[in-house]
């Protein structure tokens, strides 16, 4: 009997067609099952036309491609580096070096040229695959520093080649394994491939330091695959499911790689920037997600509530009121909603609710995994009270992403990050740092072996350096305990829960607090500067650059009042009393943020001392 799930407009039953085998075979396996039905749906490069491509033809591209590694010389436990946007060769590229037993090395697309020359150099990386001309050109820009570097392969023909004996493009390295001459040997590699192999080496961003590198298996990637199918539930004929965030980040690569031993049809988006088109023109039922994109869609939904006529507005908020008891009070619970109270939400869903989710490309909405980090209660409730499943979890590039999610058959409390999944031991330590130990846990970090020592417990628990607690079975998040502030005044603070409570606001773009070792807590913000201006037209305020914007005391002043009522649930010694508003944002160029768009708290206070002097100045 498959899982059922009551939610929203629809009961979803599936039976259990998860393919579970070691990652070297999976698109054989699935091409053997699923033939001519669409595995992928992507753009080439370059191209704003859609198209698809069967389970049978990834199948025949992988295995191309793993007889043209063979041919290059490729050995068993290499390591093979990526660095490119998401795209349909990216995901092919893995398949292959599975299949000849090799490891592969996935970096950020925006990675800079001193992360990728310490990750080559670290993981001794002599084939390098790219994506765009930005990505080949910052290798060949390392390379004559990287001893080991010896081959860059290129997806995108539009890349203008500087070194042909060097570089050459992805179709030309393909013709290596044309006619697949070392299809017996690969057949062998297959076949022997162990769950103890490394299957990729994931080195994490970093705020402060070089990047390290995490190793993940196949054991611990098969484990992962288990244990999430008994906790979620897919249809193959229905979802289809929207690559969204980098491949190379943990949650992502966890996600779509469940997608497709699933069979789902996944949806690869190769530009970031145009992932609402991309949503409104293929109308995904499902897509992993950080907090970020649903405060987004949060701020404005509200902000066209807020500028609606009177009678429009009463009609939304009653809506959201309506949506808000009938999923959250009732059905996430586990209760039948009234029957009065479930005809009131009927209609609603199929109106106004239909409607919002269609300017979004939402119209299949089945659910919609969340993590990264804080989500507040705000924005949680509202995604769930217009019918959207959104299924907020917690893990790590340490286990494979998931620790926790939210069990589609299981209650569910706004607030948690979910249950535990299959397999995953919890325990707590000092300060209330959440501990695990299971099958999906790293072994430890590449060439690190003084920070292996440090990350385990002597009973052989990770540490996350997350604090939490279990309440009726679910796991709730309390702060990142590296990154609690300790003001002057001995009051820890954490300012993600801080930070999430301001980023609501649709007036706020980007922000960090600072606190550590100051008597009162301060802000750095960054407005949104468009909705910024249209404030200032429609109130003649006077301006003519950004910092006018900024300056302007009354914009400061209507953001104070809007700050402070945001912050009502904040003890007084939490709350932000000075901010300084940026007429410029962090970037990732400027070192202020991490490939993952984390905050580098560091890097910030030391671009801004003088501003954060300022606000601490008698």
């Amino acid at each position: 009997m498959g899982k059922k799930l009551y939610f929203c407009t629809e009961i979803h039953t599936t039976e259990d067609m998860q393919t579970r085998c070691h990652f070297s075979a999976l698109v054989y396996e699935q091409a053997k099952k699923y033939g001519e039905k669409t595995c992928f749906t992507y753009q080439k490069w370059g191209s704003k036309t859609w198209e698809k491509i069967s389970w049978n033809e990834v199948a025949r591209r992988v295995r191309i491609i793993s007889n043209a590694l063979l041919n290059y010389g490729v050995k068993p436990q290499e390591n093979i580096g990526v660095f490119a946007q998401n795209s349909v060769e990216y995901v092919l590229t893995d398949c292959a070096a599975w299949g000849v037993q090799a490891a592969t090395v996935p970096f950020y697309a925006t990675s800079s040229e001193q992360q990728i020359h310490f990750m080559l150099c670290d993981a001794s990386i002599r084939l390098l695959f790219v994506g765009e001309q930005e990505q080949y050109d910052k290798a060949m820009s390392v390379l004559p520093l990287c001893q080991t570097l010896e081959k860059i392969v290129v997806y995108d023909k539009r890349v203008k080649l500087a070194n042909e004996q060097i570089s050459m493009y992805f179709d030309d390295f393909m013709k290596l394994g044309e006619g697949c001459p070392r299809q017996a040997e690969l057949d062998n590699l297959i076949k022997t491939a162990k769950d103890e192999d490394i299957a990729n080496i994931l080195y994490t961003s970093g705020t402060t330091s070089d990047p390290k590198g995490v190793i993940l298996t196949h054991a611990q990637a098969n484990a992962a695959m288990i244990a999430n199918d008994e906790a979620l539930e897919f249809d193959p004929q229905k979802d289809r499911v929207m690559n969204f965030l980098p491949i190379t980040h943990i949650f992502e690569r966890g996600w779509l790689y469940l997608c497709l031993t699933e069979a789902c049809e996944v949806i690869i988006n190769t530009n970031p920037k145009l992932i609402q088109q991309s949503m409104r023109e293929q109308h995904p039922s499902c897509m992993a997600a950080v907090p970020r994109f649903w405060e987004k869609v949060y701020i404005g939904v509200k902000a066209k509530i807020e500028e609606s006529p009177a009678i429009q507005q009463r009609l939304m908020k009653d809506a959201l009121e309506v949506g808000r008891k009938h999923n959250i009070e009732y059905v996430l619970r586990g209760k039948r909603p009234p029957i009065a109270l479930h005809l009131k939400y009927k209609l609603y869903e199929k109106t106004l609710f239909a409607l919002v989710r269609k300017q979004i490309g939402l119209e299949n909405a089945h659910y919609f995994p969340t993590a990264g980090s804080f989500v507040a209660d705000e924005v949680a409730e509202f995604v769930h009270s217009i019918g959207i499943f959104m299924m907020v979890g917690y893990g790590l590039t340490e286990t494979f992403a998931t620790v926790s999610n939210m069990h589609m058959h299981e209650t569910v409390t706004i607030g948690s990050v979910g249950r535990p999944i299959k397999g995953i031991s919890i325990k707590f330590g000092e300060n209330d740092e959440i501990l695990l130990k299971g099958p999906t846990i790293t072994k430890g970090y590449y060439h690190r072996d003084a920070l292996n020592q440090e990350s385990f417990t002597e009973d052989g628990y990770f540490r996350t350096g997350d604090s939490g607690y279990m309440k009726n079975g679910e796991l709730y998040l309390k702060e990142r305990l590296k990154e609690l502030f300790k003001t002057s005044n001995g009051k820890y603070i954490s300012p993600q829960l801080i930070e999430s409570k301001l980023l609501v606001d649709k007036y706020v773009d980007q922000l960090t607090i600072i606190a550590d070792d100051r008597k009162f807590v301060s802000a750095l913000i960054v407005p949104s500067f468009d909705l910024l201006k249209i404030y200032a037209e429609n109130n003649k305020i006077k301006y003519k650059t950004n910092e006018d914007l900024c300056n302007n005391e009354q914009i400061r002043a209507m953001l104070a009042e809007r700050f402070e009522t945001l912050q009502q649930s904040l003890a007084s010694y939490e709350k932000v009393k000075k901010f300084t508003l940026l007429p410029t944002p962090f970037t990732m160029e400027n070192g202020e943020l991490t490939n993952t768009l984390k905050i580098k708290r560091r890097v910030i206070s030391e671009h801004y001392k003088v501003a954060i002097r300022k606000m601490y100045e008698e």
